[in-house]
């Protein structure tokens, strides 16, 4: 491995700085965009639970807001809860950018290193056929051995550079998708929430009801 990094020359230790550093990203968003993390199961229930029972205060909307990006956005909505639906929907709307904006933390970073390891490679490669023409002229091309050596040499990089690129990508979509599918369900039940809250209003202030 390590003849192979040093045959491939300088070029590929921003390849090797890429591959760490997407390996790094994976571990990481891995790790944050759990489901049991990113929404926690029943917290809509729970949350109307402790409003029937009178136990919804501003400590446990805090509690809510701190425990899971799901509880961010419930909590702007219950902070206007006692304000209109049109209210409840555009807080919630607001905190629903600002979670997916961190759902997506360091995306963009994998996008990037999917999109520029395979460029380090190919210029790599070109360097490396310019070492090789170079010993053409020079030697001319009798000697088919050093022609190959350097030619295979030249192409290390570039199968570096797409070891790192086709992994670092398969992972930004996939991620992507993750957080594409949470931000979906997520609303889902932030408006079951603002469904709920504001009917129950409703209800108790509609004397005919």
């Amino acid at each position: 491995m390590l003849e192979l990094m040093y045959a491939g020359g300088w070029l590929m230790a921003p390849i090797l700085a890429c591959s760490v550093i997407a390996t790094a990203v994976v571990i990481e968003r891995a790790w944050t965009l759990r489901r049991r993390r990113i929404m926690p199961a029943n917290l809509v229930t729970r949350i109307w639970q402790l409003h029937r029972v009178n136990q919804l205060t501003d400590e446990s909307v805090e509690a809510i807001r701190e425990a899971s990006p799901l509880g961010r956005m419930l909590a702007a909505g219950l902070v206007n809860r006692h304000h209109s639906r049109e209210v409840m929907k555009e807080a919630i709307n607001d905190s629903g950018r600002h979670v997916v904006a961190e759902l997506e933390r360091f995306l963009n970073t994998l996008g990037t290193i999917a999109s520029v390891a395979p460029l380090l490679g190919l210029l790599g490669t070109v360097l490396g056929m310019i070492d090789v023409f170079g010993v053409i002229m020079e030697a001319g091309v009798g000697n088919a051995g050093i022609l190959a050596g350097g030619i295979s040499k030249a192409l290390i990089t570039t199968a570096a550079g797409l070891c790192v690129a086709i992994p670092a990508l398969l992972f930004h979509r996939f991620f992507d998708n993750r957080v594409g599918q949470f931000a979906i369900e997520m609303e889902e039940q932030a408006l079951r929430l603002v469904e709920v809250m504001q009917g129950e209003r409703e209800a108790r202030e509609d004397p005919t009801a």
